[in-house]
């Protein structure tokens, strides 16, 4: 969790704060206007369901808002996260170069603009890959969280903390060009920091408005993960 808690410090240094304003620009402007216009729908679905309800199971309603808002706190956001991601992996990828060059001193290559531009297909493959890996299962582990009670909600924690290791961690790997299948090894070979890390981005995610800045921190908190647990096995490489 210290890990991902470093990421705050990180977006604040000078000659990384202009690689953070766009990833937090996206995910303000998407993950803001989403969850802005999700309430909304619950608030107008409940007000019709409350209306449809006679008068003496009114108080239902109190009791649906905090279920809703736990499935909309973990469950859509970790949907959005990866679809956010999505569009923002390219900036991402550029924010995590630049946060190891800056924690090491080393350049990951000396590629200029134009060649980042060509990259950008490359990286969304990537992006479209995890979201390949992630999609099936989180069907399938959200299923779990409805019909096996306690055990399904311990399941849909740990996957949603996998998940956020895999999604931010990754773009270290992807910048020294590491396959999916070795990055989720290397992970894999280190798991508690893996679910550690994960659990404190699901935990932020879940807060509204802090989950607005999450994205950046989140890249900088993996990406100073990386540099310490992984980076020198691949530096030969």
């Amino acid at each position: 969790m210290e890990y991902f808690f470093s990421g705050f410090k990180l977006i604040t240094q000078k000659g990384l704060k202009r690689f953070v304003f766009i990833p937090l620009l996206i995910n303000i402007l998407l993950f803001g206007s989403s969850l802005f216009f999700l309430f909304g729908w619950l608030s107008d679905s409940f007000s019709y369901i409350n209306n449809m309800l006679p008068e003496w199971l009114s108080w239902l309603e109190w009791l649906m808002w905090p279920i809703a808002l736990l499935i909309v706190l973990f469950s859509y956001s970790m949907l959005f996260t990866v679809i956010t991601n999505f569009i923002a992996a390219p900036f991402n990828g550029l924010l995590s170069e630049k946060v190891e060059l800056h924690l090491t001193g080393q350049k990951i290559n000396d590629d200029g603009f134009a060649e980042l531009l060509k990259d950008v297909p490359r990286m969304l493959g990537r992006e479209w890959t995890k979201l390949c890996y992630y999609l099936p299962r989180a069907i399938g582990f959200f299923i779990l969280l409805w019909v096996l009670p306690v055990i399904g909600q311990i399941l849909w924690v740990l996957f949603s903390c996998w998940m956020f290791a895999v999604q931010y961690q990754d773009y270290a790997f992807d910048n020294h060009k590491i396959s999916f299948k070795q990055m989720k090894t290397d992970l894999q070979s280190k798991q508690g920091l893996s679910y550690g890390f994960g659990f404190a981005v699901m935990l932020l995610t879940a807060i509204p408005l802090v989950n607005l800045i999450v994205m950046p921190v989140a890249v900088c908190g993996g990406t100073k993960l990386w540099v310490d647990n992984f980076r020198s096995q691949y530096r030969n490489q």
